[in-house]
């Protein structure tokens, strides 16, 4: 089954691992979800951040 990468640098979708693992995101089960890798870090940093910032308030 293969694997599919963002790569940072590119910003393209490899297959496998053909670049260095400094400018990889993955291994994400489809290119789809592979192409949306920014998106889902963005909105995970995000949500992080807010959680953080509950907690500082608390």
């Amino acid at each position: 089954m293969a694997e599919f990468y963002f790569n940072t640098k590119t910003r393209e979708v490899e297959e496998g691992k053909p670049s260095s693992w400094t400018n990889r995101m993955g291994p994400y089960p489809t290119r789809e979800a592979a192409q949306k890798a920014l998106q889902q870090a963005d909105a995970r940093t995000e949500a992080w951040d807010e959680a953080d910032a509950e907690d500082e308030r608390a």
